[in-house]
């Protein structure tokens, strides 16, 4: 991985995926969208409400798989010093945060007809939450300090300290009683769901992995580019000086 690191190579492979992501991300939201609100019936018990699950669930794989992957990158940050590992969790975590934030939303608007109530403080909302937060204290932590490379640590070992929770949210319904129902499409012995409302709830799950590879290859490309004109402008200063100090040597002379 390290012959990514460079941040030209990175740029070009990055030019070439985005057009692709974008595409892909625009064309399966309008399918997932179809397929979701029209295609799909009605549940026999929640009705139309089921159709909120299109953008909750997908929303909360979305919300673990972006906190892993930083973890992930907070490792090799740390133990390989991979240049590119620290810009991907920083461009990365405001996406995730917004996933989760989704998840959140949609799940109470879910519960409140379904559960009656809004909220309630069982395992895997509780959870949830947790990792709202530790996304919110990561982007916390990275802008806290003066010198960026103490926030990038800082932030790297959170990730790593935080990553505890993901499990907990993944299996929270079976190892507590909680108002979530058992996974019905990643399980042991396959799906549950009906083959009408799986293909559009995956469908919808690919149309969020295009919009968050799209949106994550945008953040790190404007990243490489502000960090590249804070070089220059640094050297610049730099340059200037030392021109100043020569300046006052030749005048003392």
């Amino acid at each position: 991985m390290h012959r990514y690191a460079n941040p030209a190579r990175f740029l070009r492979i990055a030019s070439a995926v985005l057009p692709w992501a974008a595409v892909a991300a625009v064309l399966l939201t309008g399918a997932g969208l179809y397929l979701s609100l029209f295609a799909s019936p009605p549940d026999y018990q929640q009705g139309d409400t089921v159709r909120i699950m299109y953008i909750h669930v997908p929303a909360a794989w979305m919300s673990m798989f972006v906190y892993t992957s930083m973890a992930v990158a907070a490792g090799v940050g740390l133990v390989w010093k991979h240049p590119l590992a620290d810009l991907y969790a920083k461009a990365a975590a405001p996406v995730g945060a917004g996933f989760t934030a989704v998840c959140l939303i949609t799940g109470s608007l879910w519960g409140a007809p379904m559960w009656g109530t809004w909220w309630v403080w069982d395992a895997r909302l509780t959870s949830v939450l947790i990792l709202f937060f530790l996304y919110l204290g990561y982007m916390a932590l990275v802008n806290a300090f003066d010198e960026p490379e103490r926030g990038v640590r800082a932030g790297n070992v959170l990730l790593l300290v935080g990553i505890v929770n993901v499990p907990i949210i993944k299996f929270s319904v079976d190892w507590w009683n909680t108002l979530h129902q058992p996974a019905s499409v990643v399980r042991m012995g396959g799906p549950t769901i009906d083959g009408t409302m799986l293909v559009p709830l995956l469908t919808m799950a690919l149309a969020f992995k295009a919009y968050y590879i799209a949106t994550v290859l945008v953040r790190i490309k404007a990243e490489i580019v502000q960090r590249k004109i804070q070089t220059l402008r640094l050297t610049q200063v730099e340059a200037g000086g030392v021109e100043a100090g020569t300046g006052g040597v030749e005048a003392g002379a």
